[in-house]
């Protein structure tokens, strides 16, 4: 309190900002010092007073605080002051009033490079990418010198507009400067190369650098990761390791982020390890990260619920992360009781939650749930959401009632792929293939390229209602579509299928010995489900060798090769089918209803 009583001089200014509690603590707040009423004291140092002023209310976010003070800008004549003027602009940016960061920069009869920075950054962060580039245009015009701050504020804004030529030639500005050693522009240009969907741009990057700090590591797993490129990312953070830097929690969090399939469960188990050891544990967006992504891997439901016991607290993100992973790993029953403690604390919903929410209600053929969360849906206001819209399309339609799909699908203003998607499998689940095909027929009008799910849906309903010539050509069609990714074993196991329905079974195994990838235990059991309806021994046999090399503890291979020799008559090698399971220790799963 005695520093804030003495006279105000720029000599005691700083060591009050240097002694203060709040500036040790990092938390800045200006009211504490009690600076405001003290400005007329000492006019020599005011300059400087205002600009740390202001400064502070920026970093500090006491934005009204500093738009009061330019009012004595004015009054005390510093409105040309170009380090206040920057200063102002700046605090104006934060606060998302660029119009008067403009108006005071086209006031401004002297401007050097800072000013320049303060309105381009003031633009980026009001999402403006464009007018920070063109503004970057008119200061070269000028013949003002950017700063390595400068091209790398403008890198951000082609990162936002994925303008990939602009962001080439800024490499080449930086190459030309000399700015090509800055750690900082560096790592902006991988990530300006990543969003332009460069990897190997961004790689050679990163690989020419000679200095390299935790972003920059950070910034180029990240590349990976969200590249949907898992294997490389991991191979990053170990090289990571090895060269002495230790990753962060956005690190550890980006290279989660990509791990999405049943694959990558082994991967994600060594991560959490990492982080458990590294003391991230408690880290709210790795937990909830982590419980993301051991829900989307397919982990087990133990598994989840450690992960979910390391939330300490549970807001809106947490909540959802939990319904969601419940929906994903298939206990519907347990999201929506979740869904309902959700509501009884008070956490409010959004359209995230409800999409998860409705998904749950479908797994579980929940149809009264359902419609209920329509009505809260409709209440809270998020009918109009296209997110929100699909989950509806897909519950109405898992739990039976295809007509009410059609309708929420029809009063959409606009589709996506995941749209049509959900009513093309539904229609497909239903056995309604004359719908699919016309559906498919005309999704193909529209604008809307259709994906390997989408076709996945349209082999499933050709395959269950016997339309062999459409499912071929379809087949024919993704296959030829460069654009697509290439068939699954889902799309291939489906052509089996189709096949063997028609009694096809030489075609349908000349089909899995020239498939491009390794045919899985799926398709044989397909092709061996085929030879049990149509009586075919000779092809049964060399199914269920191959299958059983693929699989011996499946006990459903047994199953079915011993029917298809009892079909047979041979009655004999059926026992001795089944002697031989039963030998292994093998007892077939029995099956279940809900009746």
């Amino acid at each position: 309190m005695e520093a804030l009583s003495r006279p105000l001089t720029t000599h005691s200014l700083q060591q009050d900002f240097i002694s203060s509690n709040c500036y040790k603590q990092k938390i800045l707040d200006p009211t504490h010092l009690n600076l405001l009423n003290q400005l007329p004291t000492d006019p020599f140092s005011s300059p400087i007073l205002l600009n740390k002023f202001i400064s502070i209310c920026t970093k500090s976010i006491f934005y009204n605080l500093g738009i009061q003070l330019h009012a004595p800008v004015i009054k005390l004549g510093y409105f040309s002051n170009i380090h206040i003027c920057s200063t102002l602009i700046s605090l104006y940016s934060k606060c998302g009033i660029v119009s008067e960061a403009q108006k005071l920069f086209d006031e401004m009869t002297h401007r050097n490079v800072v000013v320049w920075n303060s309105l381009i950054c003031g633009y980026l962060q009001v999402n403006c990418p464009m007018v920070s580039i063109n503004l970057f245009m008119d200061m070269l015009q000028l013949e003002i010198a950017p700063m390595p701050f400068t091209i790398s504020a403008v890198l951000v804004a082609c990162s936002q507009m994925e303008a990939y030529e602009l962001g080439t030639q800024l490499h080449g500005l930086c190459l030309k400067a000399g700015f090509s050693h800055n750690v900082v522009l560096g790592t902006n240009l991988i990530d300006m190369y990543s969003k332009c969907r460069n990897l190997e741009a961004s790689r050679r990057v990163f690989d020419h650098m000679e200095d390299r700090n935790v972003i920059t590591w950070t910034s180029i797993v990240s590349s990976y990761s969200q590249n949907n490129q898992p294997d490389e990312a991991m191979a990053l953070i170990r090289e990571m390791l090895r060269s002495g830097a230790s990753p962060n929690h956005v690190a550890y969090n980006s290279l989660l982020s990509s791990f999405s399939t049943h694959d990558h469960l082994d991967l994600c188990k060594q991560i959490h390890c990492r982080i458990i050891r590294e003391g991230f544990e408690a880290n709210e967006y790795l937990v909830v990260t982590l419980m993301t992504v051991y829900s989307e891997c397919n982990g087990s439901l133990d598994d989840f619920w450690k992960v979910c016991s390391g939330v300490r607290e549970w807001d809106q993100v947490s909540w959802n992360a939990l319904i969601a992973g419940l929906s994903n790993l298939g206990d519907g029953e347990e999201a929506l009781i979740h869904f309902s403690l959700m509501r009884e604390a008070g956490v409010e919903t959004d359209h995230f939650t409800f999409t998860s929410v409705l998904s749950a209600s479908g797994i579980s053929s929940d149809l009264n749930a359902g419609k209920k969360i329509h009505t809260l849906i409709l209440k809270n206001g998020y009918a109009s959401n296209m997110n929100v819209q699909n989950g509806l399309v897909s519950m109405y339609a898992r739990c039976g009632s295809i007509h009410d799909s059609r309708k929420i699908f029809s009063s959409m203003d606009r589709h996506d792929v995941i749209s049509w998607n959900s009513l093309l499998s539904g229609y497909a689940h239903h056995g309604h293939g004359k719908e699919v095909v016309e559906l498919f027929e005309q999704m193909r009008r529209t604008e809307i390229k259709p994906n390997d799910t989408t076709f996945l849906a349209v082999l499933t309903a050709c395959s269950h209602v016997g339309m062999l010539d459409k499912g071929l050509q379809y087949f024919e069609l993704m296959v030829n579509d460069k654009t697509l990714a290439p068939p699954r074993m889902e799309h291939y196991v489906t052509i089996v299928d189709l096949l063997g329905r028609f009694g096809y079974l030489h075609e349908a195994e000349s089909f899995i010995n020239n498939m491009p990838i390794e045919p899985g235990p799926a398709t044989y059991k397909s092709l061996l489900s085929s030879c049990q309806v149509h009586g075919n021994k000779e092809i049964a046999l060399r199914s269920a060798e191959k299958l059983l090399n693929l699989h011996p503890a499946d006990p459903a291979t047994y199953i079915l090769l011993s029917n298809v020799l009892h079909k047979g008559a041979c009655w004999v090698d059926g026992a001795g089918v089944r002697k031989l399971m039963c030998d292994r220790g093998l007892v077939k799963k029995p099956g279940y209803s809900w009746i």
